[in-house]
């Protein structure tokens, strides 16, 4: 077993808010169909009769892929009246699938190590609640001989730019740089951001072929000092086409994807194709994505909305430093993208984040944020972050690639966390 690497900043315990048995769809293996199938669940149980396990749903008849059913509002079909599962109450938390008793741990390779980070999906860990890792540690360690693979050392690194493959001892000592620079305390969030962001760009345009151990800390300290040289510009409104590729990254992280959603059919399907045509063009009331989001002028949500709550300091800086210690933005955990990418892709979360904040907020008729607006909004952008296929499309990745690499990002970055 390699050692973990623990995010020690992190705490979690679950708090049976049941929202992991809502949303998610839960892949189970053949064994694990097995097992469910031998419990022997009746309609007594509260389990329709034949419905615990769906059959095959994907992949080719040599290796068919299995999920749990769902109730007809999404849920999971083991989630009992209390908000409880109906396998963990009967037969113990051993008993359930892999998948939920993993939720919301990520384990990443990472040279002779392993890393460990957590999904902000979860209202838990946005809200920081519960014991530290360290205190779990003993949890994590079992989970992690549950899936970590023999020869996971074996697992290259992932390239460090579009263009550069390298070795895990530079990946961590550039993760390490970017983890630092957005950990700085005295310099205000939305800076650390912006210039994080610059850094970057650079570090994507860059030839590094020739770049490894002292000279790649060399250069990293060369493009910090370039991107932290100049004052901070002032925030314009975004160019159309920026705010164009802008709108559609925000639209795929708002929108609500549960099973039931998934099986609504043709009609939910045009009713997507609708939402995303009115994103693109950004004129008008916002499409109703979510029962939680009203339909609001979209002009509504560039207007000033005063300084960020205080507490978003703390929830954005967590949120990027577990996800960089975690190496829970590139490479195997991140569609294969390299470092420069991954971290782009990282830092275009927190404008969506706030422009997510601003629809909820104008929801409630109001035009101020609240701390609770930042944590559901940033719950929704990472349920769908690194997990929808549609993120890891030429499509999206081209959209990434534009907005960091023009100077798009920066200013989505100042504009969206303006004060006033």
């Amino acid at each position: 077993m390699l050692p973990l690497t623990l995010p020690t900043i992190q705490n979690w315990s679950c708090h049976n808010c049941s929202g992991c048995c809502k949303q998610h769809l839960i892949e189970i293996t053949e064994a694990e169909r097995q097992r469910i199938v031998d419990q022997d669940w009746t309609e007594a149980d509260g389990i329709p009769h034949r419905q615990a396990v769906v059959e095959p749903h994907a992949g080719p008849f040599w290796k068919r892929r299995y999920r749990l059913a769902h109730q007809s509002d999404g849920a999971c079909v083991f989630l009992n009246e209390q908000g409880l599962c109906r396998i963990h109450a009967k037969f113990g938390e051993a008993a359930k699938p892999l998948a939920c008793r993993i939720y919301p741990y990520a384990f990443h390779p990472a040279g002779k190590r392993i890393t460990v980070s957590l999904r902000f999906s979860c209202p838990s860990v946005v809200k920081n609640l519960g014991r530290s890792c360290s205190q779990n540690k003993d949890e994590i360690k079992t989970l992690a001989k549950l899936v970590v693979p023999e020869g996971s050392d074996r697992i290259p690194a992932p390239l460090l730019n579009s263009r550069c493959s390298s070795n895990w001892d530079d990946v961590l000592r550039v993760t390490q740089v970017f983890h630092d620079f957005i950990s700085d305390a005295e310099t205000p969030l939305i800076e650390r951001l912006y210039r994080t962001s610059l850094i970057a760009s650079y570090f994507e345009q860059a030839d590094l072929r020739s770049f490894s151990g002292e000279r790649l800390d060399e250069l990293l300290e060369v493009l910090g000092g370039a991107a932290t040289q100049d004052e901070l510009p002032q925030p314009v409104l975004p160019e159309k086409l920026d705010a164009l590729h802008f709108r559609l990254l925000v639209a795929q992280y708002a929108r609500k994807d549960t099973t039931a959603d998934l099986g609504a059919g043709w009609w939910h399907r045009f009713q997507l194709l609708r939402s995303a045509l009115k994103f693109a063009r950004g004129i008008g009331m916002t499409p109703k994505l979510r029962e939680e989001f009203a339909e609001v002028p979209f002009t509504a949500l560039d207007e000033p909305f005063g300084p960020l709550p205080r507490e978003t300091d703390e929830l954005l800086t967590r949120y990027l430093q577990v996800k960089i210690e975690g190496l829970h933005f590139c490479g195997r955990a991140y569609y294969d993208v390299a470092v420069s990418g991954g971290l782009q892709s990282l830092l275009l979360v927190i404008p969506a984040v706030l422009w997510i904040a601003r629809w909820i907020a104008l929801s409630q008729n109001r035009r101020r944020l609240v701390i609770d607006d930042i944590q559901r909004a940033l719950a929704m952008a990472d349920h769908q972050h690194g997990y929808s296929p549609l993120f890891g499309s030429f499509s999206f990745r081209s959209r990434v690639s534009y907005l960091s690499n023009k100077g798009g990002l920066a200013n989505l970055l100042l504009w969206y966390g303006r004060d006033a």
